[in-house]
């Protein structure tokens, strides 16, 4: 049942990617050119997935366990560090540069955009990379 449940969570988030303009990297660049083509619309796109994650939180947090999984898969740590501060900073670039965050661009992708074939393979890398930087951090010596 949780593969099912995902694979249906995954294509409706997928759709309101598509619907609400965030799988156009010109959308999202023309959000980010506050003195050029400013579009604010996707303001309300934030704004709105803001709220809807501040009380879905608060209702699904109520319950022991998740529907769909064993537990909760939550921080463990609170703590601000490098890696809180650096990450977002390198993906807010990524961002602004390309026009891109992972959801949007998979979503782009199977709806056969160009720039996401260039976007993708960086994006993976840079996974991979993160994944490879964390593991070494962890078997080291403290």
């Amino acid at each position: 049942m949780s593969f099912a449940v995902n694979l249906a969570l995954g294509l409706l988030f997928g759709v309101g990617l598509i619907v609400s303009g965030m799988s156009d990297p010109t959308k999202v660049l023309n959000f980010l050119d506050l003195f050029g083509n400013w579009d604010p619309s996707l303001a309300f796109v934030m704004g709105g997935a803001v709220i809807a994650a501040f009380f879905g939180y608060r209702l699904v947090l109520k319950r022991e366990n998740p529907v769909a999984a064993a537990s909760f898969q939550l921080p463990a740590s609170k703590a601000i560090d490098s890696r809180v501060l650096i990450g977002p900073a390198i993906f807010g670039v990524g961002w602004g540069l390309g026009g891109f965050c992972p959801g949007p661009a998979l979503t782009a992708a199977m709806l056969g955009s160009a720039g996401t074939y260039a976007f993708l393979p960086m994006m993976f890398v840079g996974m991979w990379l993160a994944r490879t930087l964390a593991a070494r951090r962890v078997a080291a010596p403290a």
